[in-house]
């Protein structure tokens, strides 16, 4: 775990990961059962809260730049007193990544027949779900650690910050056990579409981040997006990665997803700007799903049961 909080803390320092036990335990006996049930100690609290506390920053730092990419109203609360404010003429990679998964976001949401289910996968300090103008009837399922959200949510509220009087908010603590059982008993649906964002939430090696992807992979309907940063520390502790896109296309296409990797210069380009020439080098990326989902599965299985079902009192009633 501190291998990954060091590696935002300072991008360029040489860590060596050590295997930790699995932050996202996937059951031996069916591996549709996964959850997120790690226990961490004090220290790595305090570290997880501090890299949560970094990203806070950059963008309440972008909010103050002249020509922001976006304003996020309610961020300001959440970096403590004493936070040198730097007026870079050229926005974080951070934010681009922000920005382009908030675009991305908005646009599949209105453009998208029936889709009003987005899961944000975060750090505990994403004001998302409070600043985004959500289409109306939208749920919204957060999934980051308890006590980092618990703390930016009192924060958030007491400066005013609600949900849209027509959307529905839910928070799922990472460390939960099952975690797609309790996104279903809180009222996600894996027969209508959805929308998965992940951008923060703390994993420690790569086995996590592939359970992340069969918990999306059995919730997601077919044709769902995956969209998001992935810390580019994955591919180099995986060991001979020659090609960073073709191992993001073999871990993806493993788990039933398609996915297209996007650079920040196109981004930055994009939206008539420059990135700030630095050590971020996380990995963005928009992914397809191309599997049914569970749930799918198991509507039609009903469906062709009862068929089979009508048939066979048919045949009866001829005989």
């Amino acid at each position: 775990m501190e291998a990954y909080l060091l590696r935002f803390l300072n991008p360029s320092a040489h860590v060596h990961l050590h295997p930790p036990p699995s932050l996202f335990y996937v059951s031996k006996k069916t591996s549709r059962n996964c959850n997120l049930n790690a226990k961490f100690n004090n220290e790595e609290d305090d570290l997880l809260l501090q890299v949560a506390t970094e990203r806070a920053f950059l963008r309440f730092q972008e909010t103050l730049r002249p020509d922001p990419l976006f304003i996020d109203p309610y961020v300001g609360c959440l970096v403590p007193p004493g936070y040198q404010v730097n007026m870079k003429q050229h926005p974080h990679k951070h934010c681009l990544a922000t920005k382009f998964i908030d675009d991305k976001l908005l646009t599949a949401m209105n453009n998208t027949d029936g889709l009003r289910q987005v899961v944000l996968l975060t750090d505990g300090m994403d004001t998302r779900p409070y600043r985004c103008n959500w289409p109306v009837s939208t749920i919204i399922f957060d999934l980051s650690p308890e006590t980092i959200f618990g703390k930016s949510t009192q924060k958030v509220k007491d400066i005013g910050a609600k949900i849209p009087r027509s959307c529905l908010f839910y928070h799922i603590p990472s460390e939960t056990f099952d975690i797609q059982q309790i996104l279903r008993s809180k009222g996600f649906n894996g027969a209508r579409p959805s929308l998965w964002a992940f951008q923060g939430l703390p994993i420690m090696n790569l086995a996590n981040f592939k359970e992340i992807l069969e918990v999306v992979s059995n919730l997601a309907m077919k044709g769902c997006l995956f969209l998001g940063e992935l810390p580019a520390w994955l591919a180099e502790a995986e060991g001979g990665v020659k090609s960073t896109t073709r191992w993001m296309e073999k871990l993806f296409m493993s788990h039933g997803f398609n996915v297209d990797i996007i650079a920040f210069d196109e981004i930055a380009g994009n939206l008539g700007a420059e990135s700030t020439a630095d050590d971020y080098n996380n990995i963005l990326f928009v992914a397809e799903h191309l599997r049914y989902s569970d749930d799918q599965m198991e509507t039609w299985r009903r469906e062709f049961q009862r068929i089979e079902e009508e048939g066979d009192e048919e045949g009866f009633e001829e005989l």
